[in-house]
């Protein structure tokens, strides 16, 4: 399938508008649920680390140093993504399995459209490529989250920034970066896959939805693992 996709389009006007419209839907259409989750998510961090430090003698600013690498390493990219992989994998599966269904790729075959490079390469192209810009948004807004419940729990906002600034490595931002580009690709094309190859009706499209967030979820988690042995 993803050989297929490697063409230049046909009509590379109709590709780059689909490409766009792919990056405005994933993208503008994820950008609230991912705002809310990441601000919590930093909330809560930064609540737990400084209920676990409250009685030692570590610094408080250490809470906005570890509530930042948390982010950056870990929470930003994966579960932003296993949040994309339920509502964009699902999306993508469903909007492919329905022109299965109704036989409207078939049609396009017909008229001789490369079907996979036109709709399946602007969905993983526009996917890799505004995706890492949502996990961005997702760690800064975790930050923000953090500081935020920080000065609830007694934390100065100043102090908490020192924290933020303490230690700061780019390696960080890069690996959340390297994750980013590699979970959008996974959550993408299996669900492309899983939406385009689909047989039967309304039934096996369900089942087929359900597979693209299963399965993307799944190699989320495996990669997430493989890349931390692999840079870190």
């Amino acid at each position: 399938m993803l050989i297929g996709t490697i063409a230049w389009p046909d009509k590379f006007k109709m590709y780059w508008t689909e490409l766009f419209r792919q990056m405005n839907d994933i993208g503008v259409g994820s950008i609230l649920i991912i705002g809310i989750i990441s601000i919590f998510i930093g909330a809560v961090t930064a609540v737990q680390f400084s209920y676990q430090l409250q009685d030692s003698f570590i610094p408080e600013y250490y809470v906005g140093f570890i509530v930042r690498d948390s982010i950056l390493i870990e929470f930003a990219p994966t579960i932003s993504c296993l949040v994309l992989a339920g509502k964009v994998g699902s999306k993508i599966a469903s909007e492919l399995g329905s022109m299965r269904i109704s036989e409207q790729i078939d049609a396009l075959e017909i008229m001789g459209v490369n079907t996979l490079n036109f709709l399946i390469g602007p969905r993983i192209l526009g996917s890799v490529l505004i995706i890492p810009f949502l996990v961005v948004i997702a760690a800064a807004l975790g930050m923000w989250g953090g500081m935020l419940a920080s000065s609830n729990s007694g934390i100065p906002p100043e102090v908490f920034q020192r924290g933020l600034l303490s230690w700061f490595e780019v390696f960080n931002v890069n690996l959340m970066l390297v994750k980013a580009i590699v979970f959008a690709f996974i959550i993408s094309s299996v669900s492309c896959y899983q939406g385009f190859y689909v047989k039967g009706g309304s039934l096996e499209l369900g089942k087929a939805s359900t597979r693209a967030v299963v399965q993307a979820s799944i190699l989320i988690l495996t990669f997430d693992y493989l890349i931390a042995e692999m840079l870190l």
